[in-house]
């Protein structure tokens, strides 16, 4: 794991480290629950020898108890960490950590001594697996192909809280949506502490080999004090656009394989959902209880080819989604996927235009998936078909959701080779084919590196679409088959003390990817962006970014829909702090007419003590009315408070205020709380209560047409999860709707209760 550049982030509009982040690949977007402060870039290959550490096979039986007891813990590290690479550069760290790795004939096996002396200090506490991000942790990262561009992280938290993810050098992400079967323990001692893990060998992918094997590798401690200190075994360049180019090596695996590693996953759902008949006085209709049998396979066909089979899945989330504000937007909103079946080797379809979204296939029937790497060559397959076809009907100055209540099948293939200097070459395909209805999209990207500070990205992107002529007529789109293109290309130069990028895209207005999320086409766009960058690792603030973007955004007909130029600054401060800020000026095109667009706006992030985080994102300036075509100015608060009681106890509430003004008055006052109360019992076991209140008050006088002058909406859910492992799983939750505020027979209506779920899911993973 390296610990990336905070991001820039300002409300609505693209910002210049968002922008670097969609562009390259190099400065990604991270995890939602992974930390984000400097990047941690490696030296090119070229560089100086790597360290290489021997790991010695073991016949001791070892239990993992963080105990650290048994003969292979009582010799020599391995290796220690003598790194503290942010915020200070690679300078040697206030804290001893020790590693000690062997491995017997099915596992490899990691232990941490994390020495402190203040041990009082450590942050720990207990969370479900990939959520511990916030505390202290350690882990490794293992390179088991050795090619510098994929690797498996392991970490743990003083606890045993487990987080497992995938890092890829291509796109630069960190995916922590991966999760595999290994065991780990935790606990906190009177000189720091010390953690136990045990990977199975058929739970990751290596080459089958003759003699011992060279792995990549590289292992951190995270320290959060009052600053956030990124601990590592090597030194990292600041100034290089690559990470696992910079690993050590790893030599002594031999005479183990990963196995065919065959999973059955049979999987039982049940649901009952009652709806209020004649709302909001009419009673409850009793629902019929909805249950199915599912199964999924996987095959391990080689030791990094997998194939997984469905037959009538569970593609079922049982997590809330985030609640999201959709007043006055010009294009949809996004909810990322959350499914397992979809979320396994999902960064190998990932491209800077998001041409694949698995969550657009709503209601598969059955699924099949084809995804793996050998040698240089990674391909990805997905089939399924689908009972529903979601469709995003996409524009220049809006995008329009609609769906056919008719089957399709759903296919996406994705093919690329890894080229020398961490460069890669792919295609891509998507297909949806139904009654009277087909998308096909192809595609072709490339991402060059060189000198470590150099990179090019080119995507281009043509479709070929036909809908219903029924929705086609509704929605103003063409009759019969239709097709298109686009293309985006970005050159970024990167160092240590600045950073540049120019982009150029353009898109077709016939461009489709109704397997994808593209809400905007018909546009070229030309884009420049600046930033230096200065470090003061002895002081109060450890890192200030200054930077400034410029963007012209037209359309094919030639009218401008958005040009504005911006400046900003950033920084890294005391108490875990960071803070973003800028200004920007121009005008943007809606329905016809041009309006000014000047704004301002503030984000930033505090930890002042161990249990409470907080953020602010914020924002004024001018803004369009879209219901009404008229100028505008909105305010937009959104502040997030995180209280972590103890060990067990974690409340967390999100608010986001937004309010809209016109000449005549003010146009409307929208809140969305988000409040959720989990306790976790163990690292396997959490009891969570999610309550979402939305309300929007107009001022429907102002409004060309009919508005509800008020709307309220209540969700609660409460989950009991118990999880094993990722795969034997049980889901015990109730949820339910509330409704009011809009008129009724020109009555308002109070908060009524609209409908209630009860839901019930358990998976049991089995292993050959």
């Amino acid at each position: 794991m390296r610990l990336r550049e905070r991001q820039i982030r300002r409300p609505h509009r693209q910002t210049a480290a968002a922008a670097l982040a969609l562009a390259l690949g190099l400065t990604a977007v991270p995890a939602a629950a992974a930390p984000q402060e400097a990047p941690a870039v490696a030296a090119p290959a070229a560089a100086a020898a790597r360290p290489t550490y021997q790991i010695r096979r073991t016949d001791a039986e070892i239990a993992v108890d963080g105990k650290l007891d048994e003969a292979p813990w009582q010799g020599e590290p391995t290796f220690e960490l003598a790194y503290e690479t942010w915020p200070r550069e690679n300078v040697k760290p206030d804290v001893e950590t020790r590693f000690w790795l062997t491995y017997d004939s099915e596992r490899l096996y990691v232990a941490v001594q994390a020495l402190d002396p203040q041990p009082q200090a450590i942050r720990a506490r207990l969370t479900d697996r990939d959520q511990a991000f916030q505390d202290d942790f350690v882990g490794v990262v293992l390179d088991t192909f050795n090619d510098e561009t994929r690797a498996f992280e392991f970490f743990i938290n003083p606890l045993g809280v487990q987080m497992d993810l995938l890092q890829n050098e291509v796109t630069g992400n960190e995916d922590d949506s991966w999760d595999t079967i290994w065991t780990s323990s935790g606990r906190v001692t009177e000189e720091g502490y010390v953690v136990e893990l045990a990977v199975p060998f058929s739970s990751i992918r290596f080459p089958r080999a003759q003699g011992a094997q060279t792995w990549g590798v590289d292992a951190l401690r995270i320290h959060p004090r009052d600053q956030r200190r990124r601990i590592g075994l090597v030194p990292q360049s600041r100034s290089v656009n690559c990470y696992l180019c910079q690993g050590a090596k790893l030599v002594g695996v031999e005479g183990v394989s990963p196995g065919r590693n065959i999973e059955l996953d049979p999987t039982l759902t049940a649901s009952r959902t009652d709806v209020r008949e004649g709302f909001p006085t009419g009673r409850f209709a009793e629902g019929e209880v909805d249950s199915d049998l599912g199964l999924t396979a996987r095959w391990g066909i080689t030791p990094n080819l997998t194939f997984t089979g469905a037959v009538n899945p569970d593609f079922s989330q049982v997590e809330a989604d985030a609640a999201q504000l959709d007043v006055n937007t010009q294009f949809a909103l996004f909810f990322p996927e959350k499914r397992p079946f979809f979320l396994e080797a999902a960064d190998l379809f990932d491209t800077r235009v998001q041409a694949v979204h698995s969550r657009n296939i709503a209601d598969p029937e059955w699924g099949l998936k084809l995804t793996g790497k050998e040698g240089k060559n990674a391909l990805g397959l997905v089939v399924a078909e689908d009972r529903l076809s979601n469709i995003l009907i996409p524009g220049p100055q809006g995008s329009a959701l609609t769906s056919l209540d008719d089957p399709n099948t759903s296919t996406i293939l994705r093919y690329r080779r890894d080229l020398s200097g961490a460069s890669t070459i792919g295609v891509l395909y998507t297909g949806r084919e139904g009654d009277e209805y087909h998308n096909r999209l192809a595609g072709l990207d490339a991402l060059f590196r060189w000198k470590g500070t150099e990179a090019v990205r080119i995507e281009l992107l043509a479709s070929q679409t036909e809908y219903p002529l029924a929705l086609a007529r509704d929605f103003g789109q063409p009759a019969g088959s239709f097709d298109d293109w686009g293309l985006r290309a970005v050159y970024q130069h990167t160092d240590r003390d600045k950073m540049f990028y120019v982009l150029h895209q353009d898109m077709g207005d016939g461009l489709r990817a109704d397997l994808g999320f593209i809400p905007q086409v018909d546009f070229r766009r030309e884009q420049a962006i600046y930033e230096r960058f200065f470090y003061n690792e002895g002081g109060r603030f450890s890192r200030i970014n200054f930077g400034g973007q410029f963007n012209d955004t037209w359309d094919h007909d030639g009218n401008r829909l958005r040009r504005f130029a911006e400046v900003y600054a950033s920084g890294n401060g005391p108490f875990q702090s960071f803070f973003s800020t800028g200004v920007g000026g121009g005008d943007r095109f809606f329905d016809g007419r041009t309006f000014d667009d000047r704004y301002l706006w503030f984000f930033g992030e505090l930890r002042p003590t161990s249990w409470l985080f907080m953020t602010l994102d914020s924002s004024i300036g001018d803004d369009v009315d879209f219901a009404n075509t008229r100028a505008a100015e909105q305010v937009r608060l959104v502040p997030t408070f995180r209280f972590d009681v103890g060990k067990h106890l974690r409340l967390q509430l999100a608010h986001n205020w937004q309010r809209l003004e016109v000449d005549e008055g003010e146009l409307f006052t929208a809140n969305i709380s988000d409040l959720r109360l989990t306790w976790q019992f163990s690292v396997r076991t959490f009891l969570r209560l999610v309550t979402q209140y939305r309300d929007v008050e107009r001022n429907a006088g102002l409004y060309t047409q009919r508005v509800d002058p008020d709307s309220e909406h209540v969700f609660n859910q409460v989950l009991f999860s118990y999880k094993l492992n990722p795969q034997t799983v049980l889901f015990l939750g109730y949820a339910d709707d509330h409704v009011g505020g809009q008129a009724i027979d020109s009555r308002a209506v109070d908060l009524t209760q609209a409908d209630r779920t009860l839901f019930f899911k358990v998976g049991y993973a089995l292993i050959f």
